[in-house]
C-alpha cells in the first residue's frame, strides 16, 4: 500500500476496525483515517467500529460517530483493519472483514500474521498512527486529523520514550505540531492526568507488586474486588504496566488485572526479554517490549508460567 488514496478508488463504503478494548494508537489511527475520507472523499461513506472508548480520548473530531454495536448487517466494499494483529481481537465487528468485498490491514505488530488482501505492516515502526501518517498526503492532513495521529503515537512511543521512537517519529510528530496542534494538553490531558481513584487502585497494584527471578521480574495484579471498590474499568487500569517497568533493575514487568472469565496479562520488557513471544505462546501478541493475552487461568497460575517462560530467555 503506497498510499490511502489509490486504495479508495472505486470504493463507496468503507469500514474501519481496531482492536478490542481499545488504546490510544488505535482509537488515534482508527480516527485519523475516518477523518481523512469524511474530509476528502466525501462521497465515500466511512464508518468505524470500536468497543467503548476511554473518556480521555472522545475530544477527538469523529469519536461520537464511532460505532459500538455491530447489529448492521452491511457488506462494505472495503475493510480496513488497523493496530489489530489478528482476527480474533476484531470481536463482534469482525464480521464486516469477513463480508468486505475486499480488506486491508495496517498495523505494526510483530505478530501480525498479514490475514488481509492488502498488508501494510511494519513491526519496527513505532505505532500505526505513524504508518497512517505515512499513508497520507501532508498537505491534506488536517488539523484535527493531525491531533489524533498524536494521540496514537504518544500512546505507543510512552511521549516517545521507549526504543522504538527514531528520527522520523520525532521529524513526524514536528510536522504534527506545525498543523497547530496543542501537544501539550495531548500529553497532559491524555498521557499524565489520572482521576483519584485511578491513582489509588494504582496505588494498591504497587504497594500490593511482587519480585520474582532475583528481581529481574515484577509482578502486579489488580483484584476485580478492588476495581469494583474504587469503580475502575479495565480502560482505567493504563499505564500501571509501565509504573511498575520502570522499577530499578527490572528486566519485566507484569500486569494482570481479573476478569470475569479469567485475568488480563499486560507485558512490558526492558530490552533482554522478548515478551511477544511470551504473548503469542499464551494466544496474545503484541510488539518485542510490550505484549499481552488474554488468559482463562487465575493470575497466580498465570504468573507461574509467566515466571516460567522469562527464566528461559534470561
Amino acid at each position: 500500500m503506497n498510499n490511502l488514496a489509490s486504495n479508495l478508488k472505486q470504493v463507496s463504503s468503507v469500514a474501519v476496525l481496531g482492536h478490542i478494548r481499545p488504546d490510544g494508537d488505535c482509537v488515534g489511527s482508527c480516527l485519523a483515517t475516518w477523518n481523512y475520507i469524511r474530509t476528502w472523499f466525501p462521497e465515500i461513506r466511512v464508518d468505524v467500529y470500536l468497543e467503548p472508548i476511554p473518556n480521555i480520548f472522545k475530544f477527538l473530531k469523529g469519536s461520537d460517530q464511532i460505532r459500538h454495536g455491530c447489529d448492521s448487517e452491511e457488506v462494505y466494499d472495503l475493510c480496513i483493519v488497523q493496530d489489530c494483529s489478528s482476527l480474533d481481537r476484531l470481536g463482534e465487528a469482525v464480521k464486516y472483514f469477513h463480508s468486505a468485498k475486499k480488506t486491508a490491514c495496517i498495523d505494526h505488530h510483530v505478530s501480525n500474521g498479514s490475514f488481509a488482501d492488502e498488508n501494510h505492516v511494519f513491526p519496527e515502526v513505532s505505532s500505526t498512527s505513524e504508518l497512517i501518517f505515512g499513508l497520507l498526503e501532508e498537505e491534506r492532513i488536517t488539523k484535527e486529523i493531525a491531533e489524533c495521529i498524536y494521540v496514537g503515537m504518544v500512546h505507543d512511543t510512552g511521549v516517545f520514550q521507549y526504543n522504538s521512537t527514531t528520527a522520523r517519529t520525532m521529524n513526524i510528530a514536528g510536522k504534527l505540531m506545525e498543523k497547530g496542534i496543542d501537544f501539550t494538553k495531548i500529553v497532559d490531558d491524555t498521557f499524565y492526568t489520572k482521576t483519584y481513584n485511578q491513582n489509588r487502585i494504582l496505588g494498591k497494584v504497587l504497594l500490593e507488586s511482587r519480585l520474582f527471578l532475583e528481581g529481574a521480574l515484577i509482578a502486579g495484579i489488580a483484584r476485580l474486588e478492588d476495581m469494583r471498590a474504587l469503580e475502575v474499568l479495565p480502560k482505567h487500569l493504563d499505564g500501571i504496566v509501565n509504573q511498575l517497568r520502570v522499577t530499578k533493575d527490572v528486566e519485566v514487568a507484569a500486569f494482570l488485572y481479573e476478569t470475569e472469565n479469567g485475568c488480563k496479562l499486560s507485558l512490558r520488557s526492558n530490552g533482554k526479554v522478548n515478551v511477544a513471544d511470551i504473548a503469542v505462546s499464551f494466544g496474545g501478541g503484541g510488539h518485542v517490549m510490550a505484549a499481552g493475552a488474554d488468559m482463562k487461568e487465575e493470575p497466580e497460575e498465570v504468573l507461574r508460567q509467566v515466571c516460567d517462560k522469562v527464566k528461559a530467555q534470561l
